[in-house]
């Protein structure tokens, strides 16, 4: 309980520092999104950790878990192999040397398929799907008639909470966090017409209703919610578009769900000025960006410019970078420490690779 206690006091302090003081043009965040590895590849990840995020003051993981985890509540749901609870200790243990806060991530809602593979809760839970009657193909193609991109759950179905957040508290426990990220990013099913439970429903009102329910069951340990913020921006309006925006209704969840959600804000292409609109809803915000180095420097400026020029209130939201990487890490760090790759124009390594000299230049 004592344990708990420092642990939920310490994440205070990491949200709340900025609201305490007035901003200056140094955000505070320094995160990396990655997946978490396996477990042949702990020791080289640990490595990492140490040696290149440490060194230029990193503060927060977000490791995309899923179920690679020996979860003991839904054992159902592991990976065929999965990271140990004694894994999950070394990677607790590095992160707490260097004052690096972890948010284990499950995606929760959406991308509970990809490509032709079903992810591991609708294959053991099928009644769980929100479109059974969409088939998976035997070879994915985009576009396709069934608007598939990936699967959601339904998150009117009566028993998927029992499940999801068993398995969400199992992994907190074992992070020795309070810090959650769910994804619910590009959800492309949700209020399937053909759904029992959803049919005829607001699809804003059932985004909200799924990312506060999750935010009221962390808030009851003491946990913050961390998502991708594309479902709540109108991505018709600002033409954006369906991917780092929503075209199906659900950006007007935005003024339908808790202050408190974390938004980790992603573009890739551009550096879009969506930070401020989050701001200005009253949303702490990161700017995410994945590959281009040059695009992730100006995104890095603009986050500074925005606490620069911002009223105090508003300031103090833009809370820094998170940069982003979507392979596996084990396939990630070889790129990473393959000198040939990394020097490549464009490339997660080669973006993560200039973020850490841009925050190392901001300590001088």
């Amino acid at each position: 309980m004592k344990h708990f206690i420092f642990i939920f006091a310490a994440a205070l302090c990491f949200s709340n520092t900025q609201a305490q003081t007035k901003p200056d043009g140094q955000p505070p965040v320094r995160g990396l999104a990655i997946a978490a590895p396996s477990p042949g590849g702990l020791d080289l990840f640990l490595k990492f950790v140490e040696t290149e995020l440490a060194p230029a003051r990193f503060n927060l993981l977000i490791l995309r878990v899923d179920y690679n985890y020996a979860y003991e509540s839904h054992p159902e749901l592991r990976d065929a192999s999965t990271l140990s609870k004694s894994d999950v200790k070394k990677i607790v243990d590095i992160c707490r040397k260097y004052n690096m806060q972890i948010a284990p991530q499950i995606n929760l809602l959406g991308h509970q398929s990809w490509a032709s593979r079903v992810g591991n809760l609708l294959k053991e839970y099928p009644g769980f799907d929100e479109t059974p009657h969409v088939k998976m193909p035997e070879k994915y193609e985009w576009p396709n008639a069934d608007g598939l991109y990936c699967k959601s759950y339904c998150p009117l179905h009566p028993e998927v909470h029992k499940v999801v957040f068993a398995i969400v508290d199992e992994l907190l426990d074992a992070f020795e966090t309070n810090l959650f990220h769910a994804g619910m990013d590009e959800v492309f099913y949700i209020g399937d017409d053909k759904c029992p439970r959803c049919s005829g429903r607001d699809q804003a009102e059932l985004f909200a209703g799924e990312l506060t329910l999750i935010h009221h069951h962390l808030a009851a340990r003491g946990g913050r919610l961390y998502i991708w913020g594309d479902r709540l921006i109108d991505g018709k309006t600002t033409g954006i578009g369906a991917w780092e925006g929503s075209m199906n209704h659900t950006s007007r969840a935005i003024d339908l769900i808790p202050k408190e959600v974390f938004i980790c804000d992603w573009h890739y292409e551009r550096a879009d000025l969506t930070p401020v609109y989050f701001a200005m809803k009253g949303f702490d915000v990161a700017t995410c960006p994945w590959r281009k180095p040059a695009l992730a420097v100006q995104q890095l400026e603009d986050m500074k410019r925005f606490r620069k020029q911002s009223p105090d209130a508003m300031a103090q939201h833009f809370q820094g970078m998170i940069q982003t990487v979507w392979s596996g890490a084990d396939a990630f760090l070889k790129s990473y420490y393959d000198k040939e790759t990394y020097q490549k124009a464009e490339s997660d390594a080669a973006c993560l690779k200039q973020l850490i000299g841009e925050f190392k230049k901001m300590d001088q």
